[in-house]
């Protein structure tokens, strides 16, 4: 994947419906083109998440919880998707506009780091410098809890909460639900969720429901996006799906809560919009060497990402 200077979208990231290859990607498919069209006609919408996840290169550290945990070399390879875009869907309809949305932004991001040392999702939009969550509406998430291993509630909870505090944006937990992880999923389900964007999906997951999960990687993650004409296009519905037998093992090794906290908040970092970034030192990565909170580059990034438009068209 190509590196640009100061935090811009990098061109050149690929993957695959349904799954992606291992890290590095393979070369660039062709976009999709066909967008996905609704009975409202002002707002196109496109199904698929953005999804990314993470490699852990073990340092001395955890060298020994990798190895023992997961039965395989030091890396948990990542896995890179694209957001595909949907079939012509005629019959598709979206939310009410603007439902949720305040007149402002209801959370501050804080002042960014000034490092440089992350990157944004690339915009499929040339003109469109960064795609991020409406901030005048709260970010809504929901856990189908099946698989889960002890205590992952909380560390769902507490890497919302570090995205939180560097975006501004707010996280409100809607509950449990039976929603199964999927690469098609649908931005609007209003009988499941009422009327308005499907809520973030955490799952936890395993490779036979799950085939992005297979050998190495242990999480996915992304958003999808709409937009209204005139307007920018704004991340409506997110995942993270996470591999529950690895990670579950990981837990029981020394250091394994704040490791797998680690990969949540990785992946939520695809969710609100940052890519991989070649420096070694920050969370974002592509391999990790034993970081477990978010460094500087990742605050610049996520502070940037708290500054996207309010969009109540939508």
């Amino acid at each position: 994947m190509r590196s640009s200077p100061g935090g811009r979208p990098a061109a050149g990231s690929g993957g695959r419906r349904g799954g992606g290859a291992a890290w590095p990607p393979g070369p660039t498919p062709a976009r999709a083109r066909h967008r996905a069209r609704t009975t409202r006609a002002d707002v196109r919408h496109w199904r698929g998440p953005r999804s990314r996840s993470l490699t852990w290169r073990a340092s001395p550290a955890f060298a020994v919880v990798l190895v023992l945990a997961l039965s395989f070399t030091p890396t948990v390879v990542d896995r890179l998707v694209l957001p595909v875009a949907g079939p012509y869907l005629p019959h598709a309809s979206t939310p009410p506009r603007g439902v949720g949305a305040a007149e402002k932004p209801i959370g501050t991001p804080p002042t960014a780091p000034s490092s440089t040392s992350y990157r944004l999702n690339e915009s499929p939009d040339p003109g469109q410098e960064m795609v991020a969550y409406d901030p005048c509406r709260p970010v809504h998430w929901v856990v189908r809890p099946d698989n889960a291993p002890p205590g992952a509630q909380q560390l769902v909870e507490q890497a919302l909460a570090e995205v939180s505090v560097a975006t501004g944006l707010q996280f409100v937990h809607d509950g449990t639900t039976t929603e199964a992880p999927s690469g098609s999923r649908d931005n609007y389900q209003p009988e499941r969720y009422g009327k308005r964007w499907a809520p973030l999906l955490i799952t936890w997951s395993d490779p036979g429901e799950t085939p992005g999960l297979a050998g190495r990687v242990v999480g996915l993650g992304g958003s999808s996006y709409a937009q209204s004409p005139g307007r920018p296009l704004v991340y409506v519905a997110g995942s993270v799906t996470l591999d529950a037998p690895d990670l579950t093992a990981v837990l029981e090794r020394p250091h394994g809560r704040a490791q797998v906290r680690a990969v949540i908040m990785h992946e939520l970092g695809h969710v609100v919009g940052l890519d991989h970034v070649d420096d070694p030192g920050q969370l974002m990565h592509a391999e990790n060497s034993g970081l477990t909170g978010f460094a500087a580059g990742d605050l610049a990034g996520l502070a940037r990402l708290g500054t996207g438009e309010c969009v109540p068209q939508l």
